[in-house]
């Protein structure tokens, strides 16, 4: 066994593979690293009946590559939003005339969801697709409330947070109404619905998946 291992290679397949070939000790080091980094680590007589009874495919070892951290891909937390300020309106950007392309959008999305809006429409059935409903764009009208100053104001709503809604008035003014204790009015082509604000303290994203149980009555 030893003899092949150690045998030199025929002219013919030295030509062919393109290698010369080692004599002497400069063989016999050149296969004995060859073997210790491309065979299995077995012992001697493990190494022959491993030798005898199946061949052995040899291939280069090749370091293993140092696992850094990878980089975090997380977005940014609530801090870091406020931080930034994300979610504020820049006063060059408070212009009514600037969302009027939104409400057009928002009256065929509310078209759209609720069949065509038809007089003979189901009451429950729109309720209960309002209640789901994405409001970015509709016009909102604060109809009570229990702080006076709000009662009146009217606007495209911009943004919706859990407990507020940012309106922009036709004067250019952004508005923040906290929803809790008003009672909000929307306009859909010959329809008018009213929003409970203190039922409706949940993100847009929230409300979309949430199961609403109906009420008798609702009190601000």
């Amino acid at each position: 066994m030893e003899s092949m291992v150690f045998s030199s290679l025929p002219p013919d397949q030295s030509a062919l593979l393109g290698v010369e070939p080692q004599y002497g000790d400069a063989a016999e080091k050149f296969t004995s690293a060859f073997l210790k980094t491309s065979v299995p680590k077995l012992g001697t007589q493990d190494l022959e009946d491993v030798l005898l009874h199946k061949a052995v495919v040899m291939q280069f070892a090749r370091q293993k590559k140092m696992k850094g951290k990878k980089a975090s891909h997380r977005g940014l937390n609530a801090r870091e939003r406020r931080q930034l300020k994300v979610f504020e309106l820049k006063p060059e950007h408070q212009k009514y005339e600037l969302f009027l392309p939104l409400h057009d959008l928002w009256k065929q999305y509310i078209t759209d969801l609720c069949n065509g809006l038809k007089p003979g429409s189901n009451p429950q059935m729109l309720q209960q697709k309002l209640l789901k409903a994405d409001f970015h764009g509709a016009i909102l009208t604060v109809v009570r409330s229990k702080c006076p100053s709000y009662v009146g104001t009217t606007g495209i709503l911009v943004q919706e947070l859990k407990h507020i809604f940012k309106i922009i008035t036709k004067e250019n003014r952004l508005k923040v109404i906290p929803k809790r204790n008003s009672v909000f009015s929307v306009e859909m082509g010959n329809f008018v619905t009213h929003i409970y604000g203190s039922k409706f303290e949940l993100r847009s994203s929230e409300r979309s998946a949430k199961k609403f149980k109906m009420r008798g009555t609702i009190d601000l």
